[in-house]
């Protein structure tokens, strides 16, 4: 499952006196906002309940219930429910966090893998 997300563009020339120039943050003075484009990033712009969606389609429930041993992935495990919960326990939410970012670069490993063979199967013949 690949997950795209693109930030709206900030225009630092723009005047921040409006009230979406507030949301926006001050950007000649070099103060992160929540609009800001961050590339290296790669949760930013991901709302918790797409991470949750992508591990279920990855691991399936019972698979997430083993890597990550919380009720709600455990017992009659769905996507609200689950929402629930991490929301209100920073702790949960970051070892969900942490395994999505380990199934991205699992990801990113094996699509570099097949990449590589394909070329070798190309090249022999």
């Amino acid at each position: 499952m690949s997950l795209t997300v693109t930030a709206p563009a900030i225009d630092p020339s723009s005047d921040n006196t409006s009230a979406e120039g507030a949301l926006a943050g001050d950007v000649s003075s070099g103060t992160p906002s929540p609009l800001e484009h961050q590339p290296r990033n790669p949760l930013h712009g991901v709302t918790l309940e797409a991470i949750v969606i992508a591990l279920a389609a990855e691991y399936d429930w019972p698979g997430l219930g083993e890597r990550i041993n919380i009720r709600c992935f455990t017992k009659d495990a769905d996507v609200s429910s689950s929402l629930k919960f991490l929301r209100k326990t920073p702790w949960a939410r970051e070892k969900v966090e942490s395994l999505y970012l380990y199934m991205l670069r699992e990801q990113r490993r094996q699509q570099q893998y097949d990449n590589a063979m394909a070329k070798q199967a190309r090249l022999r013949g």
